[in-house]
């Protein structure tokens, strides 16, 4: 992986901070609302615009900054933002990427891994039969994709330079992250479980939609142009399934 060292993400590192602190103090029984990238619509900025980003700006996501003083650790909680910390960090590692198609499928590799920790988090301390199959539903889904991707990535080393689309398609995933982290993290402060679980998961399937949308922009390579449809297909089905849940329990 060569990284670009003249595109980065400094104005996310402070959004990002702003934001989940901000966020997390926010009522739980708001949902977030997060826009998913329309088909053929611009999901990046001008290269200009993205070469004002640092890619090697610090970001403290651990559960003690993530999270603000007014919102008390919970068990659950903990569990969250930890999942939260390791899930950005692999994804940062995507973003940094030059290859369009290598950088989606390191991107979606931390972001599927995110989904497990979340489902299992819910197996762990949710009651409802409903949100309960949706988390074993999805590890029994994601974990084959996450096996794909390794291997994908095995056989696919990342290009050495940037290449045309590379400043754009990075700030394309950078706006992408900045919103869903700031939405996950005032949906999985709410303290009951099950909600916490749905809200989450929801902005998280958001964010993969958009995050395949940008794929299906600037990547090349057939598998993972498929791989991004089929993620299309399958989650957006299952967000619909939780935004119906959460409206009929109050959410």
């Amino acid at each position: 992986m060569t990284i670009n060292h003249k595109s980065g993400f400094s104005v996310l590192a402070i959004s990002i901070s702003l934001a989940l602190f901000l966020s997390a103090c926010q009522p739980a029984n708001d949902i977030a609302k997060m826009p998913v990238v329309e088909e053929g619509a611009s999901v990046g900025t001008t290269e200009a615009d993205a070469t004002a980003i640092d890619p090697h700006a610090e970001h403290n996501m651990s559960a003690g900054t993530m999270v603000a003083h007014s919102t008390p650790m919970t068990p659950m909680l903990k569990d969250y933002t930890e999942s939260m910390t390791k899930m950005h960090e692999e994804m940062m590692i995507g973003m940094n990427y030059n290859d369009p198609d290598v950088a989606f499928a390191q991107g979606m590799l931390g972001h599927h891994i995110g989904a497990v920790d979340m489902a299992e988090i819910e197996l762990r301390y949710g009651t409802d039969e409903e949100m309960r199959q949706l988390a074993q539903e999805i590890i029994e889904a994601q974990q084959p994709e996450i096996k794909q991707m390794k291997a994908w990535l095995a056989d696919h080393p990342d290009s050495a330079e940037p290449i045309a689309n590379t400043k754009v398609m990075q700030q394309a995933y950078a706006d992408g992250m900045d919103a869903m982290n700031d939405n996950m993290m005032s949906s999985i402060a709410d303290p009951r479980p099950d909600m916490a679980f749905a809200r989450g998961m929801l902005m998280h399937h958001i964010g993969a939609i958009n995050m395949a949308k940008v794929q299906l922009k600037y990547g090349k390579n057939e598998k993972m142009r498929k791989l991004a449809q089929e993620i299309i297909d399958a989650q957006q089905s299952e967000i619909e399934q939780m935004q119906s849940w959460i409206k009929a329990n109050k959410g």
